[in-house]
């Protein structure tokens, strides 16, 4: 059963990162916040899958990600579901979008680049839970603990002010092209990973 789910959960976050990179080519942005609810939802019991199958001396990594995964979920979770809600179903005042709405990169903008430091990290630390016996394994670690890289700009970048509501749309859609081109085979070596796993 364990086994399962983290499989499953591998194969959703796959799913769901193909859905917003198609939702972002195509600009629906409301099909990219709910795509992006998926890959939170999926992405923490993968995170999970790395806990509970790493060897005892990699155990306090594999904890340290499942908690930078879980506040990772929630902060982009309140960020998106509040795009799919408070800010598609209500007529906002100037004022109240420029901080609720993700398109014009105020607060929840900002927050969520703070999810994704935190989803960064957890990478990280469910890379030092991978022993790397096989190619793939290497390569998986490697792309894991690289993620974690995404930390730095996601934390940082924010507080220079670099991101603004007037800058050109094809720069952030190709940012997070390159991003689902990236995690994309974090998700399917992670399936083949969780495969081999041994209850």
């Amino acid at each position: 059963m364990n086994k399962r789910i983290v499989i499953y959960s591998s194969a959703v976050n796959l799913i769901a990162i193909i859905a917003f990179a198609i939702s972002m080519l195509f600009r629906f942005n409301n099909a990219s916040y709910f795509a992006s609810m998926f890959i939170a939802f999926s992405f923490v019991p993968m995170m999970c899958g790395y806990a509970y199958f790493s060897e005892r001396k990699c155990r306090l990594a594999g904890f340290v990600s499942v908690a930078f995964a879980a506040v990772y979920a929630a902060i982009v979770l309140l960020v998106y579901f509040t795009q799919l809600t408070t800010v598609r179903l209500n007529a906002l005042t100037q004022q109240a979008a420029e901080l609720l709405d993700f398109q014009q990169c105020g607060l929840f903008f900002n927050y969520d680049l703070l999810g994704y430091a935190l989803m960064a990290s957890a990478t990280f630390f469910a890379g030092l839970t991978v022993d790397a016996q096989t190619k793939a394994d290497k390569l998986l670690k490697c792309l894991l603990m690289v993620h974690g890289i995404f930390f730095v700009s996601c934390l940082i970048l924010p507080m220079f002010g670099l991101f603004k509501a007037d800058s050109p749309d094809w720069i952030g859609v190709a940012v997070l092209e390159f991003w689902c081109m990236y995690f994309s085979p974090v998700s399917i070596l992670s399936c083949l990973h969780f495969s081999r796993c041994v209850e």
